[in-house]
């Protein structure tokens, strides 16, 4: 039988020589726990979600406002983003032809 877990997530941008910062003018919107499998599966699927909702956000806002990320996933609660079980970079192109 699969169990099931809370995968908490955090998103952040780069910025500049101090590392990293919670993403976005509204930080407590790039944050939370997405309920799924307690496996890689139900990981990529919590993932797979959160770069879902930063790409619709992206394209209704204009895709010239997608920025560079950084997405941490931890099982059951957030830690320190060394300690992050995936870390997937989201790195739009902004030199696409979309004519």
């Amino acid at each position: 039988m699969n169990t099931v877990t809370d995968w908490v997530y955090r998103v952040f941008e780069p910025h500049g020589s101090e590392g990293w910062r919670p993403y976005g003018s509204d930080p407590e919107r790039w944050q939370g726990a997405i309920t799924a499998l307690d496996s890689t599966e139900g990981a990529r699927y919590a993932i797979g979600r959160i770069v879902g909702d930063l790409m619709t956000e992206w394209e209704r806002a204009g895709l010239h406002h997608a920025m560079h990320v950084r997405v941490f996933l931890w099982h059951d609660e957030a830690d320190d983003m060394g300690k992050a079980d995936f870390i997937v970079e989201v790195r739009p192109r902004s030199d696409i032809d979309t004519a």
